[in-house]
């Protein structure tokens, strides 16, 4: 592979870009696939199959060829509103699968270093936090506190933002009026529909392990529809 090639693999990934290398295994030629830019001649004619591929977030061969793609896809955010008991579970399991985690609650004494060591925590009201974090479609929000003043407004900016994932906890009483804030706050039914209230796969089990393990489960099963 080039070196002008693997810097700029190196920038890509500095920047958390999305993007594929691509790979004849016969030749050694290698290229970097973005998806809003064409490819050279030698690998066009993969085109179709390469995007699959990228799309699928997939590694390996093409089919009948000797074209290996090899997919980078920009870490999922995860967000969670709420510096609760059940997240402490909740960040122990997110960061066993890799996911970039902020911990957003303006009660200091909830969010706190001691009880979330090496996790960023923004002691600010969700509308000032966000400033602070760079969000995109592979970003997860999770709401935990119950309290509207803090969870409404940030699935408001998650349901604008359109993030892959939104969940919030409580019972089904208490998402029923969740949606009525939010819709009059000017937000649709079938806006509202993407959240899942209440959060979690059906599991059963009622302690906050248990509730944080079904919130993630949740999650992962979402991750891999994306």
């Amino acid at each position: 592979m080039k070196l002008e090639i693997l810097k700029e693999i190196i920038k890509k990934k500095e920047k958390k870009t999305e993007f594929a290398i691509i790979t004849n295994l016969s030749s050694g030629e290698s290229e970097i696939f973005e998806e809003d830019k064409p490819l050279s001649k030698n690998f066009e004619k993969y085109i179709d199959q390469i995007k699959n591929f990228y799309k699928s977030k997939k590694n390996g061969v093409l089919d009948n060829t000797d074209i290996f793609v090899e997919t980078y896809i920009r870490p999922i955010k995860v967000i969670i509103v709420g510096a609760v008991h059940i997240a402490q579970y909740l960040v122990d399991f997110a960061k066993s699968l890799n996911f970039e985690i902020s911990i957003i609650d303006p009660r200091g004494y909830f969010a706190s270093e001691q009880r979330f060591p090496n996790i960023k925590i923004i002691n600010k009201w969700p509308n000032e936090a966000f400033k602070e974090i760079e969000t995109n479609t592979n970003t997860a929000l999770i709401a935990l506190t119950h309290d509207p003043k803090i969870d409404d407004p940030a699935l408001q900016h998650a349901l604008k933002k359109n993030f892959y994932y939104i969940g919030a906890l409580g019972s089904k009483k208490t998402h029923e009026n969740r949606c009525q804030r939010l819709r009059d706050a000017g937000f649709s039914d079938d806006k509202i529909k993407s959240i899942h209230g209440p959060i979690g796969i059906k599991l059963g089990g009622k302690s906050a392990p248990e509730i944080a393990l079904s919130i993630v489960s949740q999650l992962v099963s979402e991750t891999y529809k994306k």
